[in-house]
């Protein structure tokens, strides 16, 4: 069932007005805080859902002022796009390292340019649409399952010390739909089950989401009333421990903030300059700054603040 003369099935509609309302509310709420980059990474993924929605439902369709052409290389090339998306996301949202060179540089090369080379170049060029599916999905597909496995193998490293494994299930359920995109295109399944197949996920990782959210509010709460009763040095240990930092770490990042040199906490700690340099880097890696000053602004704002 299509609504308002278009080519959009009427749970199309309902999915973006649900996700246009979410998209709007989750705005408010990171433009209260725009330093929470999880909500942001999220709203990115939500933008490109709702894109992918629109243009899936809308084309092609012979009524609109525009070539049939463009309207394939607009509804294939929003899917493109939020599926090269989708490993950043997890990369992002998950800390899920290893994923670090496919979210930057793999999607682009094997999603991004098939695409151009095939629906951008090709197609408009006289490859017919059915040879630009079947063999520009080629690498994609194969690509998008081996990501998937990468990206599974992050989830389970994430969750392998948690008592239960229902966030893993979750998220293996909400990252299916992902590899299986190329394959609907392949199958040129209708827009229903395409639509009820790509937001299922969707519903999932924002299960997940806001899950996330209320328990890290959870802990900040926690830490806020214990940093109440401590003095500065031990609410810097507790922000330190907070980042996952061991007790070596903790040490150098204490150093760091007293203005040592890597040789002076070397000298301090009985370690080499080397040593301490990798100490850093595992410091950064954690925190996600790239520098001294970004990293004990992320440490020691709430140490000011309590």
């Amino acid at each position: 069932m299509t609504v308002f003369n278009t080519e959009i099935h009427i749970v199309t509609l309902v999915f973006v007005i649900l996700e246009v309302l979410m998209f709007v509310v989750q705005m408010v709420f990171y433009l209260q805080k725009p330093n929470e980059k999880k909500r942001k990474y999220y709203l990115i993924l939500l933008f490109l859902l709702i894109i992918y929605n629109i243009a899936g439902g809308l084309f092609p369709d012979e009524n609109l002022p525009m070539s049939i052409k463009l309207q394939y290389i607009l509804a294939y090339g929003t899917g493109f796009f939020m599926g090269a998306y989708f490993p950043y996301y997890f990369y992002r949202a998950y800390t899920i390292t290893h994923l670090k060179f496919h979210a930057r540089y793999g999607v682009v090369i094997f999603l991004i340019l098939p695409f151009i080379l095939f629906f951008c170049i090709l197609y408009p060029f006289g490859l017919d649409l059915m040879t630009v599916i079947y063999v520009g999905m080629i690498i994609p597909f194969i690509y998008a399952f081996y990501m998937v496995y990468n990206i599974l193998l992050g989830i389970r490293k994430r969750y392998k010390h948690r008592k239960t494994s229902f966030d893993a299930i979750l998220s293996y359920i909400a990252v299916a739909p992902w590899a299986l995109m190329p394959l609907l295109a392949y199958l040129q399944v209708t827009q229903l089950t395409e639509v009820l197949f790509t937001n299922g996920g969707f519903l999932i990782i924002t299960f997940l989401f806001f899950r996330n959210m209320i328990e890290e509010s959870r802990k900040d709460l926690e830490t806020l009333d214990m940093m109440q009763t401590k003095d500065e040095d031990e609410i810097f240990i507790i922000r330190c421990e907070k980042l996952g930092l061991t007790k070596r770490e903790i040490e150098v990042c204490k150093l760091v903030r007293d203005g040592r040199i890597y040789k002076e906490i070397g000298e301090t700690l009985f370690i080499s300059e080397r040593t301490v340099n990798k100490h850093m880097q595992n410091i950064y890696k954690k925190a996600g700054s790239n520098n001294k000053f970004d990293l004990l602004n992320k440490i020691t704002r709430d140490v000011r603040s309590a």
